[in-house]
């Protein structure tokens, strides 16, 4: 009997340990660009058409302001942020010691005068039915933020075992999956530049959560212990408003942060925070995120210019106007969205709109440019890609999917009755698109 019971127990732990050891961030989306950061899904299989009457798992109507906080999912859990209006009139906060005093006009969009809640939300994956929500913090902004967008244009990030959220001037917090609290951190308020409004999702890495504020003050990057709130380390930045999320990477055996910006690219050691390497040439107003693979960064930006730049990782100094710029074009690039790299072909829109270009990212040498996608008016959402297919989705509620090859294939096109900002999430065969008013689970009908 003794001996039965031991073989037991033996086989709930191995079963355990199969669960635990079994989930991985490549079977899930813990990051608005999926696993590491990179928008594509190594073993999702997502829809090739859909409609709102064709391949609709389930469709939920989605309260609070029309934010871009693209769904990140862990299991049957699917968490994004909100930034709800309440009908109360309150005062503004108060001043950080770190807000500098550059420009303060605000042309895209005014102060607010009622409070707002700034909420992290969690979701069936199954049903689309809130499990939980949770109020951080409620405050009347400082500042308003741009038409395009609210207050919650962060995405949150999980290891599956807590789930790590930035508000920009409300702070940065951590919970459990089921909405406990572990700690929150205040670094301070935010002054964007115009008035554009406050982004740029934090990333998580080894014990570390790394947050780049960029903003028309005492720009920083700073890392953060991921399970205390307590910094590890902080380093300044020479640097007005930008939006990219900072890319962890890891290089000959050590880890570093990549983060893009209006005057340098930098690379921090991920330990330490000191600068590695670091590269000029890219534009103002830095939104896209980096890319990374074949042993390179990708960087790219597109306001007043354009450019988009193959830089070798395992560099060190200053990199600008060097052989280690492996090629640089200068045409055609993201303003908003982010370059995805798939394979060996990384593909980038231009500026805002449905026209995409399709580059060798060895050589740069171009597969094919500035093909247009007639029927999608804009685009601010990055593309995404599962299954040898790209995934293109614009703001008007039209998505192409491409194939991904060395010329321009159409393989569908599919129209949602909502308008879209937020990235794609690929969760094994589902999709699921956030607009403004809905959230969808899009899965192949049986």
């Amino acid at each position: 009997m003794k001996r039965f019971v031991l073989f037991q127990m033996i086989a709930v732990l191995v079963l355990i340990n199969f669960d635990v050891f079994g989930d991985s961030a490549d079977d899930y989306w813990p990051t608005w660009r999926g696993p590491n950061y990179s928008g594509v899904s190594p073993k999702g299989n997502p829809p090739l058409t859909w409609s709102e009457t064709e391949n609709i798992k389930w469709k939920v109507k989605l309260t609070g302001d029309a934010s871009n906080s693209s769904p990140i999912i862990w299991k049957d859990k699917i968490f994004f942020q909100t930034a709800i209006k309440t009908d109360v009139q309150g005062k503004p906060e108060a001043p950080s010691t770190s807000e500098g005093t550059r420009s303060r006009r605000c042309p895209g969009g005014s102060p607010p005068t009622n409070i707002y809640k700034f909420n992290l939300v969690c979701l069936d994956r199954n049903s689309g039915r809130q499990l939980w929500q949770k109020t951080i913090r409620e405050v009347l902004p400082h500042q308003g933020h741009h038409n395009d967008h609210g207050f919650a244009s962060f995405s949150p990030v999980t290891d599956g075992r807590l789930v790590w959220t930035n508000f920009g001037s409300r702070g940065l917090h951590c919970f459990d999956m089921d909405g406990n609290p572990k700690w929150s951190k205040d670094i301070g308020r935010m002054n964007t530049i115009m008035g554009f409004g406050e982004g740029g999702s934090l990333a998580v890495a080894g014990d570390a959560v790394i947050v780049v504020r960029d903003h028309e003050g005492e720009s920083f990057i700073v890392a953060l212990n991921k399970e205390t709130g307590e910094i590890v380390w902080r380093k300044d930045r020479d640097e007005a408003t930008s939006w990219a999320t900072p890319l962890p990477v890891e290089v000959d055996g050590k880890m570093q942060v990549v983060t893009s910006a209006t005057n340098l690219i930098r690379s921090y050691d991920f330990e330490t925070g000191d600068i590695i390497w670091q590269c000029s040439g890219q534009t103002r107003n830095v939104i896209p995120s980096p890319v990374t693979g074949l042993g390179m960064v990708y960087c790219t930006s597109g306001f007043r210019g354009s450019s988009l730049q193959a830089i070798e990782l395992d560099r060190t100094g200053d990199l600008s106007d060097t052989d280690a710029v492996k090629w640089h074009v200068k045409e055609a690039t993201p303003y908003v969205p982010s370059p995805i790299l798939y394979g060996d072909k990384l593909y980038v829109c231009s500026v805002n709109q449905g026209v995409v270009s399709c580059y060798d990212a060895k050589t740069g040498g171009p597969h094919f440019v500035k093909q247009k996608m007639d029927e999608m008016k804009g685009v601010y959402a990055s593309p995404t890609a599962a299954a040898g297919r790209i995934y293109f989705v614009g703001r008007n509620g039209v998505s192409y999917v491409l194939k991904s090859s060395d010329k321009f294939e159409v393989l569908a096109v599919n129209t949602l009755d909502d308008k879209i900002d937020c990235s794609p999430a690929f969760v094994g065969d589902e999709m699921y698109i956030k607009g403004k008013q809905n959230l969808y689970c899009i899965a192949a009908s049986e």
